[in-house]
Parts: C-alpha cells; sequence; structure tokens
C-alpha cells in the first residue's frame, strides 16, 4: 500500500509546555537556547551509536527486506491453515504485538464472524496468572492454534512456563505433529529456546541481537503477529523509516522527538517525575501501556555513565481520553505540578457517527443534537487541554493525522528516539536493566534453578517479617 507521507506526517505541538502558555513552570525560548549544546550532544551521542551494542534498533526499518518476506509467507500460511494464534511473551515481547493489534485492528476483531476477519482469534498471554492459562483453553482449540513463544534468552521464567504447558497439551493432543503449531521468536545464536527450536524443527525468526524487549516491536517479535491479523508491516516499517528521516538534525527545532526529549529532561529538572501518556482514541490504549515500559526501563536508573550513584527517572502513567477526564484529570488539574501530560491525538477518524435529534425537552441534553462523536471527542480532549494549560500544568500533544500503520510506524519510531535522546540527557545507560535482573535472579533462586545458591542464601537471611506488622 502506497502511503502519503506529507497527508500523514505526525506533529507536536510544544506551546504548552512554554511559559507564554502555562507560566511560571514554562520554558522561554532563552532557556530552550541555553540547553540546546546539550541537546545537540545527546544527539550526537546516539548518532554515534546507531547500529552499535544495544542501538540495533535504530536500523530495523532500513535491513529486514528478506526477513519481511519471510514473515509475510508464514503469516499467509497461519492465515490459511489456523484459526487461532496466540504469543506467549511478556514484557516488549507482549506489550508491543498487543499495541499494534489494538490500534490497527476492528476493535472487537475476535468477535467478528470468519469472514470479517481474515485471519485467526488473537491472543496474547502476558502472565501467568494460573487463571488466565486456563481461560485461554476454554476459548481455543489447541489442534487449531499456532503459538508463537517469543524470549530472546530462552530462559525468561514467565514465558518458558508457558511454552512448557503448550507444549504438553500439544505433544498429548497432536504427538509428533505437536511441532508444526509452534514458532520460535529469539536469538539466533545464544539461549534456551533457539537449542530447543532446533531441536524440535520449529519454525523459527530471529530477535537482532542488538534489540532489547522494549525496543522489539518493529523486528520479528511484533511483525509476525501484526502480519498475521492482516496488518501492513511494510508500511508499519516505512512510517518508522520515515519519521527516523524526519529526525536527522541535531537542532532541536528541526527534530521533533528531539525537542520533546529536551523539554522532559528540563522538565525533570523541575522536579516533573511523572510523565502522563493520554491517548484520544480507543485504538492507542495500549500505546500507553508499551510506552510506560520503554520509558519507565530505559531511564529508571541508579548509576550514571561514569558508574557515580543517583536515583533518576520520570514515572509514566497511563490514562485514556476521555474515559480517565473521570477519573484522574482532577489530580492533574488541581495536584501537584510534578507531571508532564502528553496528549496524543487524532485528525481524522477511521469512523464518523453523528449524534441523531432527541430529547428536545431537554436542553442540557439536545445541544449535543445535530453533532458527531468525532466533534466531541475533539472537543473534549482541546477543552482538557485548556483546563490543563489555565491551571499552569505542562502539556504537550501528539497529533497523528489519521490512525495506520504508517503513522503507527512514525510513532514508535518517535518514541524510541524521544527516549535514546532523553537518555543520552540525563547521562545513564538507556539500554541495559539491572533493576528488572535483580528480581529475575531472586524468583530464579526461589524456584531453584541450578546456579543461583548464593541468591537463595542471600534471601534466605533477609529480615523476616513481623507478626506485628500483619493485621
Amino acid at each position: 500500500m502506497r502511503y502519503n507521507k506529507k497527508e500523514l506526517r505526525l506533529r507536536v505541538d510544544f506551546n504548552n509546555m512554554m511559559s507564554k502558555s502555562v507560566g511560571q513552570d514554562g520554558f522561554t525560548d532563552k532557556q530552550l537556547l541555553a540547553a540546546s549544546a546539550e541537546a545537540e550532544s545527546a544527539f550526537e551521542s546516539v548518532k554515534a551509536g546507531r547500529g552499535k551494542g544495544m542501538m540495533g534498533w535504530t536500523e530495523l526499518p532500513y535491513n529486514q527486506d528478506e526477513v519481511v518476506e519471510d514473515i509475510l509467507a508464514t503469516a499467509k500460511y497461519v492465515r490459511k491453515n489456523f484459526e487461532y494464534f496466540v504469543v506467549l511473551g511478556i514484557g516488549g515481547s507482549a506489550l508491543g504485538p498487543i499495541a499494534a493489534f489494538q490500534a490497527i485492528c476492528h476493535l472487537h476483531y475476535n468477535e467478528l464472524p470468519k469472514r470479517k476477519r481474515k485471519g485467526p482469534k488473537f491472543y496474547v498471554e502476558d502472565n501467568v496468572d494460573p487463571e488466565r492459562m486456563e481461560a485461554l483453553f476454554d476459548v481455543i482449540d489447541v489442534e487449531k492454534t499456532m503459538f508463537n513463544v517469543v524470549t530472546k534468552s530462552g530462559s525468561t521464567s514467565e514465558t518458558m512456563t508457558q511454552y512448557l504447558i503448550i507444549r504438553d497439551v500439544l505433544e498429548k493432543k497432536l504427538g509428533d505433529k505437536a511441532s508444526e503449531h509452534i514458532i520460535a521468536t529469539t536469538s539466533r545464536d545464544s539461549g534456551n529456546l533457539i537449542k530447543i527450536a532446533q531441536k524440535e524443527g520449529y519454525k523459527t525468526f530471529y530477535i537482532p541481537d542488538g534489540v532489547g524487549g522494549r525496543f522489539s516491536e518493529l523486528c520479528p517479535v511484533g511483525l509476525l503477529p501484526a502480519a498475521v491479523v492482516g496488518i501492513d508491516i511494510k508500511g508499519m516499517l516505512a512510517g518508522a523509516r520515515y519519521m527516523d528521516e524526519l529526525c536527522s538534525s541535531s537542532n532541536p527545532r528541526k527534530n521533533s522527538a528531539l525537542m520533546a526529549a529536551l523539554m522532559q529532561y528540563l522538565a525533570m529538572k523541575k522536579g516533573k517525575n511523572v510523565s502522563v501518556m493520554m491517548p484520544y482514541a480507543d485504538g492507542l490504549k495500549y500505546m500507553a501501556d508499551w510506552y510506560c515500559q520503554l520509558w519507565g526501563e530505559s531511564l529508571g536508573k541508579n548509576k550514571n555513565l561514569d558508574g557515580s550513584a543517583c536515583n533518576k527517572g520520570q514515572t509514566p502513567v497511563k490514562a485514556l481520553g476521555v474515559t480517565d477526564q473521570h477519573s484522574q484529570v482532577q489530580l492533574y488539574a488541581e495536584g501537584p505540578f510534578d507531571k508532564v501530560i502528553t496528549f496524543i491525538a487524532v485528525d481524522r477518524y477511521r469512523a464518523q457517527v453523528a449524534i441523531p435529534d432527541g430529547c428536545e425537552e431537554f436542553p442540557n441534553v439536545n445541544f449535543l443534537c445535530g453533532h458527531t462523536m468525532n466533534e466531541l471527542i475533539q472537543a473534549e480532549r482541546r477543552a482538557t487541554e485548556y483546563a490543563l494549560t489555565k491551571a499552569g500544568k505542562l502539556n504537550h500533544t501528539i497529533v497523528l493525522p489519521e490512525l495506520n500503520e504508517f503513522t503507527l510506524g512514525e510513532l514508535i519510531m518517535f518514541f524510541e528516539l524521544e527516549t535514546a535522546y532523553t537518555g543520552a540527557l540525563m547521562q545513564i545507560d538507556t539500554f541495559n536493566q539491572p533493576g528488572v535482573e535483580e528480581g529475575k535472579n531472586a524468583t530464579y533462586a526461589l524456584l531453584g534453578r541450578p546456579g543461583y545458591d548464593e541468591k537463595r542464601e542471600e534471601l534466605a537471611s533477609a529480615p523476616q517479617k513481623l507478626n506485628r506488622y500483619i493485621i
């Protein structure tokens, strides 16, 4: 499919981050100019790291032609032969596929009749709640299901637990044909899953070495599930490529992701330690979940690059407009000055619904008649933006001309670049996750994984809980 770049260009409105709009908490042109050298340094740092270490994600829009064709062929096979497609994963292996599915597919996709779906029913098992696993078996027929197990290391406890359960069920029902119902997405050269896949003969896709989970949506981790449900993955990559091109300047005024990073960085220095992501489209609801992992896991660190101690980061919070105008906006408007709110607006929704005439005797209801739901949601967003701005609360708006594969790719690349630039400005390692690893290691120790005796001893010597503090 061809996309008109000019018509689909993502825009970012920073007006309400400026002192002219929000008063003393906002920024002046002079302050931005004074910080421009820091921004340029961050840009150059990210540019120098492209394609190296854990920055392999920067090259995904450019280097996957062959694997994309393999993905498309596999997706066609799955659509033809299976009625269900289930992703087994957690973290970035699950949040990205969920976000893309929600953004592009029909909002009640699984409930549609097969002739309208044109693809298998889609589920993502992103937890190890035993009730959830049992519930899955109530809505799928495993003999008609393709399972995609996704873990780079092949030792992720949650994902491999799911895999072990599914493999056992498949082998009991299908015997030697069980391997025809599993696709592995993992590291090419290391880890347990690649060894299992080679032994069992699973169809396999590879996660590039330089791509971490939270940056993996534009590699086979996200592209295979997207293709299976009919999403134009070439369009996603084209949108990401376009955004990357738009963000090729070291001048923040010509690079929206760099400007967004600079303003978030300066806001953190002012004590704005909460980042609220609030899309005004149900299709983008789970993009806020995906953003929360990207932002929180990348920027929450206790060491600077020079090894000195710090406790840095900005807590991401997800909200949905207009739903959370009725649950969270009271806090944002009248609560502490500790937040930056990011709205995501859509110019043109994929449906238009008129509000019919009625309730003439009730003017407080009838005034809605003759308008559309499209007008209402836009007015709600603009009104919320105005109210927060009037209250002096920092906010800015990302505008998608419409929501499709191309603009979704733009949005993903925008957030990934913004995160990388922000981490560079903060002088931290954006791409590691030692805090996550500590919890993983403790889990391994508690469940008796070999090689974790020292951690088990550490846990055993931890202070015991006192009954007097349990009421």
